[in-house]
Parts: structure tokens; C-alpha cells; sequence
């Protein structure tokens, strides 16, 4: 029997971080989950290419923007599931415990799922909007990319995959979903954004941009907004 998962990572001059996420998934190849890793570029010009090729990835190169990026991976996937993952969230031990639990679920009760947020960075304002990350994930159904996420390739497909849209991708696959269920495992992402931007400020604008979203505003002049801050 063939190892079930394909794990797809965008990434955009990622050097930093990739080699650390990769060696998260070290645990996941053990248990005999892992069927590929998809490393789909946006035009890096560092080492990244070197890193991906170095670990055995599949490179998968086209242009920015982290919907087609997606896209473009799961079209290249071969696994019966598919995990999205960010270059710079570092899953924590025991995450393939709990996705081998989630693939082993009957079909009927299946669901695409997600791993709590944790940012790498310690004090409250970390703490705070983690929790807050976590208790919209819970309540509204509404991960973000940087909590992973892993669904069945059926269930992918149904939802129509990915838009390529350059924000907003991880909100509008979530949305189609019918389920949606936390997994027993942590995504510790990078804080270097929100240290750059503050916390304060930067949760705001993400709030502020989640509502223009549902309100119907192009995600191509907010991500255009969104880099001007």
C-alpha cells in the first residue's frame, strides 16, 4: 500500500526557513505517511531550489502568487490526501499521529482539518492573537494557510481547489468546504511579519481585510493594499 500523503509547500526565496519545516515532516516519512513532498516556486533567487532538491522534493516552478501556487502543486500531487503547508510553519511532534488519525476516519465523518496556531515568539500579543486564530478557526470554520491544511484530493476537488488569486485563498477553499475539524498537533508559524508591523496594527489590518473580503472586494486590490502597509 502506497503512503497516502502529498504535502505541498509555496515557497518565495524561502531559504530561512524551509530546512526547518522540512525537517518537521521527518517524523511523518518514519511512519510511513508521507508519498511526496511538492515544493511549488514562485521565482526564488536564493537557495531555496537547492534546499528542495537536496531534501528529494518535487520542484514545481511558475509564477508568485501563493493561490496558483497551490493550485499549480495539487495538480502535480499523486497522494489520496493532500497537506498545504507554509514555508515557515514548523509542525510540532506528533502531527503525524493526528493525521493519520484524520485519513483513518470514515468517509462519512470525514473532514478536512487543521493544526492549532502557535507563533514562534513569546509575551501576550503572541499569545493573544494565536488564541484568537484558534478560537475563529473553532468557531467560524475559517483557518488560515499558516495552520496547514489537509483534506482528502475528493474533497478537494469538490471544492474547486485553490483560486489563483494572489489573497484569500485559504478563505475561500475553507468556505466551500462542508467540514472543517482542528487536529491534535500545533503549527508554530514565523512572528517575523507581525514583529516587522506590530502586533497590534498587523491584527487589525488583517481583520480589516477579512471583512473587505466578505463584503466582496477584489482580492487583487487588496492584496495590492495589503503590500502597501
Amino acid at each position: 500500500m502506497r503512503a497516502p500523503l502529498s504535502i505541498v509547500i509555496p515557497t518565495l526565496n524561502s531559504e530561512s526557513e524551509l530546512p526547518a519545516t522540512l525537517a518537521c515532516l521527518m517524523e511523518g516519512l518514519a511512519d510511513g505517511l508521507i508519498r511526496e513532498v511538492i515544493i511549488t516556486d514562485g521565482g526564488s533567487t536564493d537557495t531555496t531550489a537547492t534546499i528542495a532538491e537536496s531534501a528529494g522534493a518535487l520542484w514545481i516552478a511558475g509564477p508568485a502568487g501563493r493561490g496558483g501556487q497551490l493550485r499549480r502543486g495539487a495538480e502535480a500531487a499523486q497522494g489520496e490526501w493532500l497537506l498545504f503547508l507554509h514555508a515557515d510553519t514548523h509542525l510540532s511532534p506528533g502531527w503525524a499521529e493526528a493525521a493519520r488519525g484524520a485519513i483513518d476516519t470514515p468517509l462519512a465523518s470525514r473532514s478536512a482539518g487543521y493544526f492549532r496556531l502557535r507563533f514562534r515568539a513569546k509575551g501576550f500579543w503572541p499569545a493573544f492573537v494565536a488564541a484568537w486564530a484558534n478560537l475563529r478557526s473553532r468557531v467560524f470554520k475559517l483557518p488560515y494557510g499558516d495552520q496547514g491544511l489537509l483534506i482528502a484530493r475528493p474533497d478537494y476537488d469538490a471544492a474547486g481547489g485553490y483560486d489563483d488569486i494572489p489573497l484569500m485563498e485559504d478563505v475561500a477553499l475553507a468556505r466551500r468546504l462542508p467540514r472543517v475539524a482542528e487536529l491534535d498537533a500545533e503549527a508554530a508559524t514565523s512572528a517575523e511579519r507581525y514583529a516587522q508591523s506590530g502586533w497590534v496594527r498587523r491584527g487589525a489590518r488583517n481583520i480589516w481585510t477579512l471583512t473587505r473580503y466578505f463584503m466582496g472586494a477584489d482580492p487583487k486590490r487588496l492584496a495590492q493594499a495589503y503590500r502597501r502597509r
